[in-house]
């Protein structure tokens, strides 16, 4: 990682003092819809990111929040936004794991036409399903993103399983700041990190502050809901300590809570992950100082704080959930043996296979590949090729086998879709559940299977937003 994003707790002491327990976590703002249409913005923000005593960030935000709004809607229901960009540069709104009517998906050049600043753009969509979802930039992603371009979309189930006041949005992001505390504009696009592991910070946020503690009641059951927005930051966490099961991973419940995997759950880039928390006597007992009834998340020897759970007794006037299991949503399951069988090769970047790949109708070796920042490939084509991946018709499923050559992990994103892993180095998983992003590290294999059932063109990329970027994305289309 480049030594400029070197932001530590050192410099976090520096600016907020010592009170970081008294930060209470940051509500979100609820988006709200006065004729029908919630209005969302894009807008230049000055924001301090690290506390009250650093510097101003000029970041980019939806309606000058950081996350944006929050916006919430039952199942069934149908979502009317009405966008307007306010940059200087075009983007687009992506409704992620969301399985929309691919007009309303938001990548420009494969759905949309990018909207344009001081233009607008409305989308209407319903959701099927109900989860934890959320909203983004989709064009120059590894910029707008990283500025701070997104937000959460979260659909109850027709009859919510858990109050308001029980169920709380963690929305985690991973920014890059200078030794002041402002973000740090120079590394954007650094060649670094599209051909390493991605934009990776050292300062976590949840919604928008550092640190938080959050209040929990006594015996009282949360659903918390954690959202991964950072470009590459890969998030390993382990919900044990704070005696926590996992309920849903990528918007799709299991059928009952789960313990979590030993010794971390991994949530990457884009991954959302609903775990159910009880604090109880004993599992508050259990732990020498109740700073440590925490989350944490690691990644390689750093250690980044979440949050901190404070658990104060009952009043018994709140309602918590009278069930802790999630209905399911409904989805077709794929037909194996009639499937169509797709190979995606992973190659580039450092450490890795660079070899040759085509790129618009180009061969490109290693010089070609610094001059045009494309460092990876998907079967030998860097970025969108003319042809899809696979064409596919509606209703037929795909057995998708992805074989990274990489040195580097990657978290793949499947839009339009949800998909079950079916294979993981030719052994069958334990759970088959439904992710629309799955991980696979280097010299694995990975195999997942769905059915195409929703028509139109649909973007099939790595959600390391730089290796996105840099080449390894495609497009495949259900007719």
């Amino acid at each position: 990682m480049d030594n400029r994003s070197h932001f530590n707790r050192r410099d976090f002491i520096k600016f907020v003092g010592l009170g970081v327990g008294a930060l209470a976590v940051p509500t979100l703002v609820v988006a709200e819809a006065d004729d029908g249409f919630i209005d969302l913005r894009a807008t230049k923000t000055a924001k301090k990111l690290a506390g009250s005593q650093s510097a101003q960030s000029d970041l980019w935000l939806y309606n000058g929040t950081s996350p944006g709004p929050e916006i919430r809607v039952k199942q069934g229901q149908t979502v009317r936004v009405r966008f307007t960009n306010e940059l200087d540069e075009p983007t687009s709104v992506h409704w992620h794991g969301i399985r929309i009517v691919n007009a309303m998906d938001g990548v420009p050049g494969l759905t949309q036409d990018a909207v344009g600043p001081g233009e607008t753009f409305e989308y209407i969509f319903d959701v099927p399903d109900a989860g934890t979802f959320w909203y983004h930039a989709h064009n120059r992603s590894w910029e707008q993103v990283a500025l701070g371009l997104y937000g959460p979309l979260i659909v109850e189930e027709a009859d919510p399983v858990f109050d308001r006041s029980h169920d709380l949005i963690l929305m985690i992001d991973d920014w890059r700041l200078d030794e002041n505390g402002v973000f740090d504009f120079a590394s954007l696009g650094f060649m670094g990190d599209w051909s390493h592991a991605g934009r990776l910070g050292g300062w976590l946020t949840v919604n928008g502050q550092s640190q938080p503690t959050i209040k929990l009641a006594l015996g009282e059951s949360y659903r918390l809901r954690l959202i991964n927005a950072a470009n590459a930051r890969i998030m390993f966490i382990d919900p044990s300590v704070i005696s926590a099961e996992v309920i849903a991973y990528d918007g799709f419940p299991f059928a009952e809570p789960r313990a979590p995997q030993t010794p971390y759950e991994a949530l990457l880039p884009a991954q959302r992950m609903d775990l159910l928390v009880t604090p109880t006597e004993k599992a508050v007992a259990r732990l020498n100082d109740l700073s440590d009834f925490a989350l944490t998340a690691f990644a390689g020897r750093e250690s980044l704080s979440i949050a901190v759970f404070d658990v104060v007794e009952s009043s018994g006037t709140q309602k918590a959930a009278a069930s802790t299991t999630l209905p399911m949503n409904p989805i077709a399951q794929p037909d194996l043996e009639n499937a169509m069988s797709v190979s995606l090769n992973m190659e580039g970047g450092a450490m890795g296979r660079m070899g040759r790949m085509m790129h618009n109708g180009m061969m490109m070796g290693p010089r070609e590949m610094r001059r045009t920042g494309q460092f990876w490939s998907f079967n030998g084509v860097a970025n969108f090729g003319d042809k899809p991946l696979f064409e596919a018709k509606k209703g037929q499923t795909i057995v998708l086998t992805t074989d990274n050559q990489t040195g580097w992990p990657h978290g793949i994103h499947l839009h339009g879709h949800h998909f079950q892993i079916i294979e993981h180095n030719g052994k069958t998983p334990k759970h088959f559940d439904w992710r629309d992003t799955f991980t696979i590290e280097r010299d694995e294999q990975v195999k997942i299977a769905f059915v195409a059932d929703n028509p139109g063109n649909w973007l099939l990329h790595c959600h390391m937003l730089e290796h996105s970027a840099a080449g390894m994305k495609t497009w495949f289309k259900v007719i």
